[in-house]
């Protein structure tokens, strides 16, 4: 047997040009794993905004038909009589009896559009019990409807 050196060998390391062309950069799999985590983040954000944004619809809704039925009010005290239509709250319908009794100005400044881009609608009589009703169709835009797709109203 041969013998062995008391030397041992000194092994280098092998520098990054040594093993081939240096790639930077992240691979496909890190890239993929960041995505699924993104798109799971953007679901959980979704789920929980989505219901605030109807439910802020239908708050403002109501904060609107509230202004707009005091409006109606406030017309009825001055000019003893209901407006025929919401446009009368703007500006003075012609065949007022007292002209002098319409509020300079009008009783609201312009008309809302209700919360998806419908005006509100306005009847008298009531179909619900009272003297007149101010209401929304909701989100499908058509006479009934439940959860999103109720009408809200004076009387709800």
């Amino acid at each position: 047997m041969p013998a062995r050196s008391a030397r041992r060998r000194r092994v280098e390391k092998a520098e990054p040009s040594d093993r081939g062309p240096h790639k930077e950069g992240f691979t496909l799999v890190e890239l993929m794993v960041v995505i699924v985590i993104i798109g799971l983040l953007a679901t959980v954000v979704a789920i929980n905004v989505l219901p605030s944004q109807d439910r802020a619809m239908v708050t403002k809704a109501r904060a609107d038909i509230a202004t707009l039925e005091q409006a109606i009010e406030t017309y009825r005290l001055d000019n003893l009589d209901f407006p025929d239509d919401l446009q009368s709250l703007v500006a003075a319908p012609s065949g007022l009896a007292s002209p002098d009794r319409y509020r300079p100005g009008g009783y609201v400044r312009r008309l809302p559009q209700d919360p998806w881009g419908e005006p509100y609608q306005y009847r008298r009589p009531s179909a619900h019990g009272g003297q007149f009703d101010v209401y929304s169709l909701g989100a499908d835009r058509k006479q009934g409807g439940e959860g999103n797709d109720a009408d809200l109203g004076n009387w709800s």
